[in-house]
């Protein structure tokens, strides 16, 4: 019997929103399944897939994310305010449910962790829904910077709360500080 394997195409993507430090993006045959962060390196990706997809095979190659790329672009533009790529996503019954709730909310709105967990069908899961959120493989393109805490502070975030900030911005939102902490006036 011969065993297959999968490949996973990466590259990297810079943007001077992430201070020109990269983003690697990685893809199968199926579509994108993970973005790293600009504080994540090669490493954090080779990881990822090494856990994820056991029997996967690396290979750097820009073209296969090209729509990729050329999306992330116009987002980053201004010219785009949802992604229309494939996915595939690797992740728990209950995450993947919350990836898909995150990837529903619009462009230039934001929602609660609470607002998830219901959307999810579980209200009281709030902190699975931040757990889940936090484990986004493909942030930005599902969008889990707009999840934001229920008084409308931003929270923990896995990108940086600076990064979160300025991709709210980049949407629209404007920030002002109450009482030390940063929020978002809608």
């Amino acid at each position: 019997m011969r065993l297959t394997r999968t490949s996973v195409y990466w590259h990297s993507f810079i943007h001077p929103i992430f201070q020109n430090r990269p983003l690697y993006l990685a893809s199968t045959d199926q579509g994108l399944c993970r973005i790293t962060w600009p504080t994540e390196s090669l490493e954090t990706l080779r990881t990822w897939v090494k856990k994820q997809i056991p029997d996967a095979t690396l290979i750097e190659s820009k073209k296969p994310l090209n729509a990729v790329i050329a999306q992330l672009e116009e987002y980053f533009a201004g010219n785009r305010e949802s992604f229309t790529l494939p996915y595939d996503l690797f992740g728990t019954s209950f995450q993947t449910s919350v990836w898909n709730a995150l990837a529903q909310i619009p462009y230039g709105e934001t929602r609660s962790y609470s607002d998830i967990a219901n959307t999810v069908g579980n209200p009281k899961a709030v902190r699975a829904v931040g757990t889940a959120n936090g484990a986004n493989p493909i942030p930005i393109v599902i969008p889990c910077h707009r999840v934001i805490g229920k008084s409308t502070a931003l929270t923990g975030f896995r990108g940086g709360l600076k990064v979160k900030e300025e991709l709210l911005q980049l949407e629209g939102f404007h920030d002002y500080t109450k009482k030390g902490h940063a929020r978002f006036q809608f």
